[in-house]
C-alpha cells in the first residue's frame, strides 16, 4: 500500500484523487491566484509524474488534452502518482496571452526565485511543489500564434531513459533539443526529473488529430514507467523518425506567400515549398528546400516578410519512411479508440 502523498497544504490517501489549490499571489484587485493540480494517488506504490500544459498562456491545446486524461476510467489503476496541471500560466491563459502582465517568458525563468519577479515566484512554486517531487514529466506544447506545429516529441535524446519515454510516447517526430537556460526542462534534470516536450498546433487554437495524439502519447508514457498496465504489441504501433537536424526556411523576399506544401508533408532538396509574390505579381521568388526532409512547421500567414520563419523542415534520410511514419501516426489517432473502450470525442 502507498503512503499519503502531500502536496502544498493537502494530504491525499492512497486510492484516492483530489483537486489541490496552491497560493500564488495576488492581483493588484486582490483577486487571489491558484495554481490548481488534480491528484490521482494510486493504491500501490510506484512512480510519480506530472503532466503540465500552458507555461505559455496561450498555449492551449494541453489543457484539453490533461481535460480528456483527467476523466479516464484506466487512470483508477495507476501506481504511484500523477499529477496534472492544465494551466501552469494563469495569468497568461486568462489574457490569452504567452507571457505573464509583467511580459516575461515563463519558461526562461526557472527554477525561479521566491522573492522573484511574478514568473519567478510562479516558476519557484512550481518547481517546490510538482517537479520536485515527480520523477517524471510531460509538458504540453504548441506552436506560436499564426504558427502551427507537427505532431512531435522535443527531448533530451542523449539520455537512454528520456529517449526510450519518447519512443513510447509515439509521435510521428522526435527531435534531440538542447536544454536552454532558463526552460523548465533544464530545471527538471537538476532535481532529476526525467521530462519529455510535446509539440503541436497553434496557439489558441485546438487541432483533434493532435489532441488525440498526445493523450494516447502521455498514455504510452505511463506505460512505459510502469505506472499502467503494459498493453500488448501492436502491429500499426509508430516508432518516431528521429531527425539528423532542423532548420527555418525563410522567405527570400516580402510579399504575399502561397504554400505548395503543407504540415507532414516530405520534400526533397531543392523543391518548391512556396512562392511569394508582390501584390500586383510584379515580383515573384520561390521558397526552396534546403535539404530532403520533412515540414514539422509553419506559419499560417500568407502576407510575409524577407527573412520571416517560414517552414521548419526536419532533416531525414529516409523520405519514404518517414511519410509512411507521419501516415500511420494520424490513421492511429483519427480512427483508433482508446483503451477500456473509451473513444476520443
Amino acid at each position: 500500500m502507498s503512503k499519503p502523498f502531500k502536496i502544498g497544504d493537502a494530504v491525499i490517501k492512497p486510492g484516492t484523487r483530489d483537486t489541490v489549490m496552491i497560493p500564488l499571489s495576488r492581483l493588484a484587485d486582490h483577486t487571489d491566484m491558484m495554481l490548481k493540480a488534480m491528484v490521482i494517488h494510486g493504491k500501490k506504490p510506484g512512480p510519480t509524474m506530472f503532466i503540465s500544459a500552458a507555461i505559455h498562456g496561450d498555449e492551449i491545446i494541453g489543457v484539453e488534452i490533461i481535460r480528456r486524461l483527467a476523466g479516464m476510467k484506466t487512470l483508477s489503476r495507476i501506481k504511484g502518482t500523477l499529477i496534472l496541471i492544465p494551466v501552469v500560466n494563469n495569468y497568461g491563459f486568462l489574457g490569452m496571452s504567452r507571457y505573464l502582465p509583467d511580459r516575461r517568458d515563463l519558461n526562461r525563468v526557472f527554477p525561479g526565485v521566491e522573492s522573484g519577479s511574478p514568473a519567478s515566484q510562479l516558476a519557484y512554486t512550481f518547481m517546490k511543489e510538482i517537479v520536485s517531487k515527480c520523477e517524471f514529466g510531460l509538458d504540453l506544447h504548441s506552436g506560436a500564434i499564426h504558427r502551427e506545429n507537427l505532431p512531435q516529441i522535443r527531448a533530451n535524446l542523449a539520455n537512454p531513459v528520456v529517449k526510450d519515454m519518447a519512443v513510447a510516447f509515439g509521435a510521428s517526430i522526435m527531435l534531440n533539443s538542447n536544454l536552454r537556460d532558463g526552460s523548465l526542462r533544464e530545471a527538471a534534470k537538476t532535481v532529476g526529473c526525467n521530462m519529455l516536450l510535446y509539440e503541436s498546433g497553434e496557439a489558441l487554437r485546438f487541432d483533434e488529430t493532435a489532441v488525440r495524439i498526445g493523450v494516447k502519447g502521455a498514455l504510452g508514457v505511463m506505460r512505459y514507467i510502469g505506472m499502467l498496465p503494459k498493453l500488448k504489441p501492436s502491429s500499426r504501433r509508430v516508432t518516431p523518425v528521429q531527425p539528423v537536424s532542423s532548420h527555418w526556411v525563410r522567405a527570400p523576399i516580402s510579399g504575399l506567400m502561397r504554400a505548395a506544401h503543407g504540415l507532414g508533408d516530405v520534400v526533397e532538396k531543392g523543391a518548391v515549398i512556396a512562392s511569394i509574390s508582390g501584390p500586383l505579381g510584379e515580383v515573384e521568388a520561390n521558397v526552396l528546400a534546403r535539404y530532403s526532409g520533412v515540414i514539422i512547421g509553419r506559419t499560417n500567414l500568407p502576407i510575409v516578410n524577407r527573412g520571416d520563419a517560414l517552414f521548419h523542415v526536419a532533416r531525414v534520410d529516409d523520405l519514404e519512411d518517414a511519410e509512411t511514419t507521419i501516415e500511420t501516426r494520424v490513421q492511429n489517432a483519427e480512427v483508433d479508440p482508446l483503451f477500456d473502450g473509451i473513444e476520443i470525442v
